[in-house]
C-alpha cells in the first residue's frame, strides 16, 4: 500500500514538473513572439514607411479605360472634382481643382485630422526628401485639415504619401482625380465629326460605341443603332444594366424607351469622335445616384444597318 502511495505521489510530482516545464516553454515562446513583434515595430519605425502588413489592403483605383487628361485640355477655372483613393483610411470630404496657365492644383479637404504632412511621391521617396518638399495641412474655418497639392493629370494614378501623426511614419496612397466628375464646359471645345461632315443620308446605321466613367464596370451595347433624320442623328444607347431611370444630355432629360431588359435610351448626337458628356441616374443603390460618363461614337465604323 505504501508503495502504491509513493508511486502515486511520484506520478503527481512528475505531472507538476511537466506542467511547469510546458508553462515555462509557453512563456518563453510568448516572450519570443513579443520580441519579434517589437523588432517588427522597430524595423518599421527605422525605415519610416509603413509595411504592407500595417496598411489596409489597397484598392486598384486606376481603371484600364482611363486616358490621362492634362491641363492643356481644360479651360482655366475652379471646379469641384471627385477623387478616388487606394486607401479607405484616407478619406476626402471634398476637393476643388484649379486650372490656370497650363497647370493644375487641388485643395483636398479631409474628413479626419490624423495626418501631419503629404508628399507627392512614395513613402520611400518622402523619407529621403527634404522637409521643404512636404505639404503641411492648413486648417479651414470648420477645423478640417486641407492640403493643396499639384495635379499632373486627371484619370491617372498619382503617388501620394501621408505622414501619420500617431504612428509617425509614411503611408503610401494612390490618388486619381476623376475627369468624369467635371462639368462639360470644363473641357476645351473638342473637335468632332458631324453628320454634315459625313454627308450621312437619312436612314438607319450602326456605330461602335464606348462608355467611360463611373466605376468602369458599366458598358453600353456596341455597335449602337444610329438613326439619321433631316440631317440630325439619334443614338439608341443600351446600358449593361436595367437600373438606369433617366439620362441627362446637357440640361435635357431622357427616359428609357423600354420597360423590360437593360435600360435603353434614345439620345441626340451632336457629333462623333469626341468625348460626349452624359449623366445617367441609377436606382441600383439604396438611393438614386447620378453618375457622370463620357460616350464615344467612332465615325470610322458607321455602316448601314
Amino acid at each position: 500500500m505504501r508503495k502504491l502511495q509513493k508511486l502515486a505521489a511520484a506520478a503527481v510530482a512528475l505531472t507538476l514538473i511537466g506542467s511547469m516545464s510546458l508553462g515555462a516553454l509557453a512563456e518563453n515562446e510568448t516572450e519570443k513572439d513579443d520580441q519579434a513583434a517589437e523588432q517588427m515595430t522597430e524595423q518599421s519605425s527605422e525605415t519610416g514607411v509603413a509595411t504592407a502588413a500595417e496598411m489596409v489592403t489597397p484598392e486598384d483605383v486606376v481603371e484600364d479605360w482611363m486616358v490621362p487628361i492634362t491641363a492643356d485640355e481644360l479651360n482655366d477655372g475652379v471646379y469641384e472634382i471627385e477623387v478616388a483613393c487606394s486607401s479607405s483610411m484616407f478619406k476626402i470630404d471634398k476637393c476643388e481643382l484649379t486650372v490656370a496657365d497650363g497647370e493644375m492644383s487641388a485643395v483636398m479637404t479631409m474628413s479626419g485630422t490624423g495626418y501631419l504632412y503629404l508628399f507627392m511621391g512614395t513613402g520611400e521617396e518622402a523619407v529621403k526628401a527634404s522637409e521643404d518638399d512636404y505639404i503641411p495641412f492648413v486648417e479651414n474655418e470648420d477645423g478640417q485639415h486641407t492640403y493643396e497639392v499639384p495635379v499632373e493629370a486627371l484619370d491617372a494614378g498619382i503617388d501620394c504619401a501621408a505622414f501619420s501623426k500617431r504612428k509617425e511614419q509614411w503611408y503610401d496612397r494612390t490618388l486619381v482625380f476623376l475627369a468624369s466628375s467635371l462639368p462639360e464646359d470644363a473641357r476645351k471645345e473638342q473637335e468632332m465629326t458631324t453628320v454634315e461632315d459625313l454627308a450621312l443620308a437619312d436612314g438607319a446605321y450602326l456605330v461602335e460605341a464606348t462608355l467611360e466613367g463611373g466605376s468602369g464596370k458599366t458598358t453600353v451595347a456596341s455597335p449602337a443603332k444610329l438613326i439619321v433624320e433631316n440631317g440630325e442623328a439619334t443614338a439608341e444607347i443600351v446600358f449593361s444594366s436595367p437600373y438606369y431611370d433617366y439620362v441627362l444630355v446637357g440640361d435635357e432629360k431622357f427616359e428609357p424607351v423600354n420597360e423590360e431588359g437593360d435600360s435603353t435610351f434614345l439620345i441626340p448626337v451632336k457629333g462623333f469622335d469626341y468625348q460626349m458628356a452624359i449623366t445617367a441616374d441609377t436606382i441600383a443603390m439604396s438611393t438614386p445616384h447620378e453618375i457622370d460618363y463620357h460616350l464615344h461614337l467612332d465615325s470610322a465604323t458607321i455602316a448601314e444597318e
